[in-house]
């Protein structure tokens, strides 16, 4: 009679605080690291950047990286260049639990002068991603609470000109809340930085929530309609920057807009322009001449307003100015909603069919807008489990940061390192290789940093010196594969060579 069934023995990971055990051919509660033969492995490929040469392209001296004999080209001190092999790290695994020195420390020759690249996979709790939506589209009063799946996950920020502005993540609602928002949180995060899209509601109060899906690069939707154009300016702008293409065809135009509608007649431009009063006026707080605030209440119709009627923004008109035949053109900051009007005899607007020249002239607000897109910025704060994986001596990491003398890069995309103390960065998710971000269930995001500097000033900050390892030794001959990255940094189409260990995946 057989004996009883031995279980393979699972092995513990130390790649994060969840420590998992994880059986034989299984992976972790991350799926990043699994147990293979009872060896712990990391699943993703180390992700390298390098510029790919198109078939029979051939190379120009103004593209040569300075090393071939003659060359005077100059090291640009940009530690990411196409022509060279960067290190990024992606795939490369983490310091946890923090004492251990970061996975890849490479140098490399650069322009005769030895740098060194160490990356690491941080761990951030203390994360989130700041969006800028290029709408007027009302999305929700400042601080009005963000959600995905019933769950809060961030607020509404300061709008900025011509975009609505999101704060998400964070480890308030990482760490700070229940369990579910955590998890939720860590999972809208992660699809958000790997360029997937996401729906969320924005609480609306007295105006209703807002559905909106946010996807880096793509076009919001709002309330299920994709927006197409990101204002030309404010009404008051508009009307500064087309008041010449109106003179003679019509005698107002009132542009509306959430924040500054402008009247032509009253507007310094129409002023120069010799524009007679006409005597149609506005609802709205008066500020400057030709500018009025507070029109209508935000919304989603015209302008960024709850205007659905442009003609319920009027007043009556002004007896002792406006006349019988006086043309009214009132049109959007986008130039998508236009209508035209003619005063009759008791100086109402009615409508009329808009001349070709003034249908034209709306055509020209929109061509000189810009598509609407989201933009997903990750930022996080490179804390001590980090900056111990690159020197025994943390701080001087941190000074070194400060002082310039060390670049810090998240999957070779260039990042914006925020003054004042400790290194927070900001980096846009577009210019980083595909699926660079990944999670741990405790939970937290996984995002990749680089820090390149040269090889003494590393050694000068108590770098690991002893796990230097020269970049020939990581591009080992067949332990690499190319797949098409984003290239959304170069416009050579840079490419990803990708390393796995012990096999092509």
């Amino acid at each position: 009679m057989a004996g009883p069934r031995e279980k393979p023995e699972k092995i513990r990971c130390d790649a994060c605080p969840v420590l998992c055990f994880i059986a034989e051919g299984r992976a972790g509660a991350c799926d990043r690291y699994a147990n293979h033969g009872g060896d712990l492995v990391r699943l993703d490929p180390l992700t390298i950047l390098q510029h790919a040469v198109e078939h029979g392209a051939q190379a120009v001296p103004f593209l040569s990286d300075g090393n071939e004999e003659g060359s005077a080209q100059e090291w640009d001190a940009n530690p990411v260049q196409p022509q060279r092999p960067f290190v990024t790290a992606i795939g490369a695994g983490t310091t946890y639990p923090d004492y251990k020195p970061a996975p890849f420390i490479v140098s490399q020759d650069v322009e005769g002068v030895d740098m060194v690249t160490v990356v690491t996979e941080g761990i951030f709790s203390y994360c989130g991603v700041k969006i800028k939506i290029d709408t007027d589209r009302h999305l929700g009063e400042e601080r009005a609470i963000v959600r995905v799946d019933g769950e809060a996950v961030g607020h509404v920020m300061t709008s900025e000109y011509g975009s609505k502005m999101l704060s998400l993540g964070g480890v308030e609602h990482l760490t700070g809340g229940s369990k579910k928002e955590g998890r939720v949180t860590c999972d809208a995060l992660l699809r958000l930085c790997n360029v997937e899209a996401v729906e969320m509601t924005i609480d609306g109060g007295d105006h209703g929530d807002v559905t909106l899906v946010v996807q880096a690069g793509q076009p919001p939707v709002v309330n299920g309609v994709r927006e197409n154009l990101m204002r030309v300016g404010c009404g008051s702008a508009t009307i500064g920057m087309f008041a010449a293409q109106w003179l003679g065809h019509v005698d107002e135009v009132i542009v509306v807009d959430d924040h500054i509608t402008g009247v032509l007649s009253e507007h310094q431009a129409g002023k120069m322009l010799e524009t007679p009063p006409s005597g149609i006026r506005i609802n709205g707080r008066r500020s400057t001449p030709g500018r009025y605030f507070q029109v209508a209440k935000p919304g989603t119709g015209w302008g960024g307003t709850d205007v659905v009627d442009p003609l319920s923004i009027l007043k009556d008109s002004d007896p002792k100015k406006a006349w019988q035949g006086a043309r009214l053109l009132m049109v959007s900051t986008t130039g998508e909603q236009y209508a035209y009007f003619v005063l009759d005899a008791d100086l109402k607007p009615q409508d009329a069919p808009i001349p070709d020249v003034l249908k034209a002239s709306a055509q020209l607000i929109a061509e000189n807008c810009e598509p609407s897109l989201c933009s997903v910025l990750f930022m996080g704060g490179a804390g001590g489990s980090l900056r111990s994986g690159v020197t025994q001596n943390p701080v001087r990491l941190t000074n070194s940061v400060k002082d310039a003398l060390t670049c810090v890069t998240c999957g070779g995309a260039e990042a914006y390192r925020w003054p004042g103390g400790g290194i927070t960065i900001m980096a846009n998710v577009l210019e980083m290789p595909a699926n660079a971000f990944g999670y741990v269930p405790t939970p937290a995001l996984v995002a990749p940093i680089e820090f390149t500097m040269r090889l003494s000033d590393y050694a000068d900050l108590g770098g690991h010196m002893d796990k230097v390892r020269p970049v020939n030794e990581v591009l080992t001959a067949g332990l690499r594969q190319i797949s098409q990255g984003r290239g959304a940094r170069d416009p050579n189409k840079a490419q990803n060579y990708r390393w796995s260990k012990g096999e092509e995946t």
